[in-house]
């Protein structure tokens, strides 16, 4: 008899478990359900706009050590979308960690470099005038990628670490299911982005490392074609046929999270999964993620608070405009193109004791023409990061937490004070 109420408590456990953790499942089209003025359109339509989204809660223990808890709304990691800018992210950790391990004497972040065409395809640089000196480095390329999400900067860094090794070293850390081949905002063939131009970086006594130009030899070649819509703008004509993404990059939503989690709370994700980053690279990273370009001086986005407002790179709840409140902080990285819409972001209120991830993208190019700009941005796609952004952030508001986070190490010092 014993034996037999063991047996029945168990089951009955484990049913009580099997449908929590079903519930839990359901809990971010419950909590969309539960604002159907904002959320009907996408939830009638998930599949047609693509959405995707992974909200994890962070709890803390009497040590402050963080635990997390995921949930998912019509995640799937196999399902194509154009990740647009979220792959400057690592290009901005990786370039950080390559100079800390090539050990070379007077090279760093701030060493002054230069870009020299070599090949088919390539751009020269030799100056920055948006820098306090002049002059490009490692270090401002990567502000103008964090705050102002810049593409040039990002190519920059991009043949910095050349095609080949940018993939590689993310498939060692255990991120093996993206691919990211290629530069931003220029029509190069799949063979121009295989080869990088040569860097140089130099002091005032002459050059400190020296880099030719970078050649994978072992590109990347498609198992299948990926063709989405119904058309696309070929100069001035359509073509009516699907897009071709077949040679664009990828990048999984879940894959943009764990990179983001190994950055913010390192020792939560396994060694071979963090970046080799010294403290200072770190917190300058985290730094100018949350940092806004009213806050920035050089470059002087401050300069243009009309279009560069605070919200102007910060998707969730604020829909890339406006203002935003003194106690609320995102460290993020937000992407547009296409008609795709993402954002990719720890979200908190030291205020308030709040703290989250939340990652999405949804594909907002309602008529499936690629190319021809007309995408619902400002109709669906923003106002759908704003409110979802507000509604996890008022749901993490009233959730009983045991401790409430010491959020102090997310504190710092920007470089200019906001005029507002």
């Amino acid at each position: 008899m014993k034996k037999i109420l063991l047996f029945t408590c168990i089951v009955g456990l484990l049913a009580t478990c099997q449908s929590r953790q079903t519930e839990d499942q359901d809990l971010l089209q419950r909590l969309m359900e539960s604002k159907p003025e904002q959320f009907r359109q996408i939830l009638d339509s998930a599949d047609f706009f693509e959405v995707q989204i992974i909200y994890t809660q962070i709890n803390r223990d009497a040590a402050n050590t963080p635990s997390f808890t995921s949930y998912y709304y019509h995640f799937d990691s196999t399902q194509y979308f154009y990740p647009a800018s979220t792959v400057k992210f690592p290009a901005v950790l990786l370039a950080l960690e390559k100079l800390q391990q090539l050990k070379v004497q007077h090279l760093d972040k701030y060493t002054p470099m230069l870009h020299d065409s070599v090949y088919a395809g390539q751009l020269s640089v030799s100056r920055d005038t948006t820098a306090e000196n002049y002059m490009p480095s490692v270090a401002h390329y990567a502000k103008k990628v964090l705050v102002v999400s810049d593409n040039d900067a990002y190519n920059r860094l991009y043949e910095f670490l050349g095609q080949r090794d940018f993939n590689e070293r993310l498939h060692a850390k255990g991120y093996t299911d993206l691919r990211i081949i290629h530069r931003l905002e220029r029509p190069l063939s799949p063979d121009e982005n295989a080869h990088t131009e040569a860097v140089t970086f130099f002091q005032k006594h002459g050059p400190v490392y020296e880099q030719t130009m970078l050649v994978n030899d072992a590109p990347y070649v498609p198992t299948e074609k990926i063709l989405k819509g119904q058309g696309y703008l070929r100069g001035d004509s359509l073509v009516r046929e699907p897009f071709d993404f077949t040679y664009k990059n990828f990048f999984p939503l879940d894959e943009q999270q764990r990179i983001l989690r190994a950055v913010l709370f390192p020792t939560s994700v396994k060694a071979n999964q963090r970046f080799d980053l010294s403290v200072e690279d770190r917190a300058f990273v985290l730094q100018y993620m949350s940092q806004l370009p009213g806050e920035t001086n050089y470059p002087p986005y401050y300069q243009d608070s009309l279009y560069y407002t605070d919200a102007y790179c910060k998707f969730f709840m604020f829909g890339g405009k406006g203002s935003i409140p003194a106690n609320i902080r995102i460290f993020n990285k937000v992407g547009d193109a296409y008609g795709y819409l993402l954002d990719n972001a720890y979200i908190i209120d030291a205020e308030q004791g709040i703290e989250f991830m939340l990652t999405a993208v949804i594909n907002t190019n309602t008529d499936g023409i690629y190319n021809d700009g007309v995408y619902a941005y400002d109709r669906l796609g923003f106002p759908f990061f704003k409110n979802l952004g507000t509604l996890i952030y008022d749901y993490e508001r009233t959730r009983k937490k045991q401790h409430r986070p010491d959020l102090n190490e997310f504190t710092f010092t920007y470089d200019r004070n906001r005029l507002h």
